[in-house]
């Protein structure tokens, strides 16, 4: 069994991690660590999960297998700081902290559809930003074939859930409920991982992703459409997407248009192509807490120890 530890325990996506590890066969949880919590029933703050017999504690680093790193953006580099991790631990961080080249030390990438073997070889991994992995794995087979245009427009719409548990006024019901809004226009801080990743596909093409993120008012879910200019035929453009995405689990292309409720709940991204003339559109569609955070990160897991890639991820959609 893989002992496992996590770190700021008490937010949105450390609860769907523990959703998703109290069911998985190799794992078990030792220690769900919140400094605001410390002593508390898990279920007082994940009120879903009030049958389980979990406290929130203090973490023993010596106890543990892997650690997962849920905290705030610019959080997990100081808890390390003050936390001396023992070499046989592996890390799982969550944030920001360590997905950029320049500050990521040996923290390896975490998507596996990009990085699978360097996972299953890394002791540390970077997670993935949600609407990084929602338009990485949409563009990913262009970067990959050297065919991603100079100039991609990118329009993306996000689950209330993407901005976190602490209450704003953006996220106030009032605001969000029907309504729409954008916000960081052409300036998201996911926009450095997206462009460095696609970027070291090809080094000669420098994409200027023009990317318009927009709060939605669903609780959860990301759809990215990604539109650009191709000479390429419709046919060659998908059968380019099928053999990127062969044998990797949980990206699956779609003749048909996709949308978010075959995927909420889940830790699946679909992924959807067409054309007219000359003009191509790409949509991919994720749930932000899953494949855009914690499902992935028990997918990390899972390579980093051998397991079956899809250990502990056989969830159901909220497809009604």
């Amino acid at each position: 069994m893989i002992r496992v530890g996590i770190a700021g325990a008490a937010g949105y996506t450390a609860g769907e991690l523990i959703r998703i590890l109290i069911s998985h066969p190799q794992v078990e949880l030792r220690y769900l660590q919140s400094e605001s919590h410390r002593g508390e029933p898990v279920g007082r703050v994940h009120r879903d999960l009030i049958y389980m017999n979990l406290k929130f504690s203090d973490l023993d680093l010596t106890d543990i297998d892997v650690l997962f790193l849920c905290m705030g953006h610019g959080m997990s580099a100081q808890f390390l700081e003050r936390h001396p991790v023992p070499a046989s631990v592996r890390i799982i961080d969550l944030s920001h902290d360590f997905r950029l080249k320049s500050n990521a030390g040996d923290f390896v990438y975490g998507l596996p559809e990009l990085n699978r073997e360097r996972i299953r070889g890394a002791w540390h991994v970077a997670n993935p930003g949600c609407f990084a992995t929602a338009i990485e794995l949409g563009l990913l087979p262009l970067a990959k074939s050297g065919l991603l245009p100079a100039h991609v427009s990118v329009f993306g719409i996000t689950g209330a859930t993407g901005a976190g548990q602490k209450p704003t006024e953006e996220t106030h019901y009032s605001h969000r409920a029907q309504n729409l809004s954008v916000y960081k226009v052409f300036s998201h801080q996911h926009l450095a991982e997206i462009r460095e990743t696609l970027a070291g596909q090809d080094e000669d093409v420098q994409a200027d992703i023009a990317f318009v993120p927009v709060r939605g008012c669903h609780a959860r879910g990301i759809m990215v459409n990604a539109v650009f200019a191709s000479e390429r035929d419709l046919s060659e453009i998908r059968s380019m997407y099928a053999a990127c995405y062969e044998g990797h689990p949980f990206t699956v292309m779609s003749d048909e248009p996709v949308y978010l409720k075959q995927v909420v709940n889940t830790n699946y991204c679909f992924v959807h192509v067409e054309q007219q003339d000359r003009n191509v559109l790409v949509t991919s569609v994720i749930d932000n807490l899953l494949k855009g955070a914690s499902g992935q990160a028990v997918q990390n897991m899972n390579l980093m120890f051998g397991l079956e890639e899809t250990a502990g991820l056989g969830l159901k959609a909220s497809y009604f």
